[in-house]
């Protein structure tokens, strides 16, 4: 009688051994990411972090939030590198969580790829790795999973989900907001990681642009700027906390800057903000030019050279543009508020870029 092989994970696409030597190379990666909170090491079910740490507090309230990073993850696909889209995936995440006043405590993510390549999904969290340092947190686990079928061998995606603390009287948000407080624009790094639908639709489909073209006007290739990982402003806006007078933190993703302020805006008070203050960097040129995209449909999707917004009382506007340039962060103040008026939305750009 003859043997036959019957069917297994293996042979259906899915490699236990490289899931496990991914973890391996990825180990030394966590670990520098550690708070002394943290309980354990990487391999558990659960990431285990010591609550005890809040009682320090009055009255902790977490904040949590949860992202990915869109389809930028093809450009990292098609350069073949791995080791900067985790700190866009921290950014997405903790930068939201830091716009309540929350201090960022701890961070997972999810990894799901066509097929493990150890090295590749290794850089993939070495990159995360990083930027939960940037970001001031702990990576306390996560997951890989291989998705033969449904993804291609070289595909990949990743999410996350964080977690952070602030004390209940130290909230920030939309009540604390004054009529003539200060609108203070921090600088994006380039694009961040929003609106690359659109930018690949018209730079990469559309006018047919190679990643490796040296664009002049960016001073560098198409795939390096695209890839430039997105800013991490957790610290500096803790910083700025301590240092300044905070009513309000906005998070300059999806939908553009006028879009995500207004999401911070009280009723009956309206922030404007002067275009006229700063000059977007080229990248949004070329999309803009490329693509015969308007403005407005710009402003919608990009941010527009402005990753995080920060609203002050005024008198307090001078100390906390001292503060981000003592951190390296280019800040300027880029409007006010003012009343709502006849306006029948929280937040409007004005005049021409600079």
């Amino acid at each position: 009688m003859s043997e036959t092989t019957g069917a297994s994970y293996a042979a259906a696409g899915v490699d236990i051994e490289a899931g496990d030597r991914a973890v391996e190379l990825m180990k030394e990666w966590v670990k520098k990411t550690q708070r002394p909170e943290v309980l354990g090491g990487l391999g558990g079910f659960a990431g285990l972090f010591d609550a005890s740490a809040l009682k320090r507090f009055e009255r902790p309230l977490l904040a949590s939030a949860t992202d990915g990073v869109g389809t930028k993850v093809d450009i990292a696909r098609q350069l073949g590198v791995y080791d900067t889209i985790g700190h866009d995936l921290v950014a997405m995440v903790m930068d939201d969580i830091v716009v309540c006043g929350a201090e960022p405590l701890f961070m997972t993510d999810y990894i799901c790829v066509g097929k493990v390549h150890p090295e590749r999904v290794a850089a993939i969290v070495k990159g995360i790795a990083e930027g939960c340092v940037l970001a001031g947190c702990a990576l306390v686990g996560g997951e890989t999973a291989e998705h033969p079928g449904l993804l291609g061998p070289d595909d990949f995606d990743v999410a996350g989900a964080g977690t952070g603390v602030v004390e209940a009287d130290r909230l920030l948000g939309a009540d604390r907001i004054r009529k003539g407080d200060a609108v203070i624009a921090m600088a994006a790094s380039g694009l961040h990681s929003n609106g690359y639908s659109l930018v690949r639709h018209v730079l990469l489909n559309q006018a047919g642009l190679a990643l490796d073209a040296r664009i002049d006007e960016l001073g560098r290739t198409l795939g390096e700027e695209l890839l430039e990982p997105t800013k991490i402003y957790s610290l500096d806006c803790l910083a700025l906390i301590r240092t300044a007078q905070v009513h309000a933190f906005s998070h300059v993703t999806g939908g553009g800057l006028a879009a995500n302020l207004a999401r911070v805006i009280p009723d009956g008070l309206h922030a404007v903000v002067d275009r006229t203050t700063w000059t977007p960097g080229p990248v949004f040129d070329l999309v803009g030019k490329t693509g015969q995209v308007e403005r407005l449909e710009l402003e919608k999707t990009l941010n527009m050279g402005v990753g995080m917004i920060a609203i002050v009382p005024e008198e307090s506007a001078d100390v906390a543009l001292a503060t981000l340039a003592d951190r390296g962060v280019e800040s300027w103040v880029a409007g006010e508020i003012t009343d709502r008026g006849d306006h029948t939305t929280g937040a409007e750009l004005v005049g021409d870029y600079a």
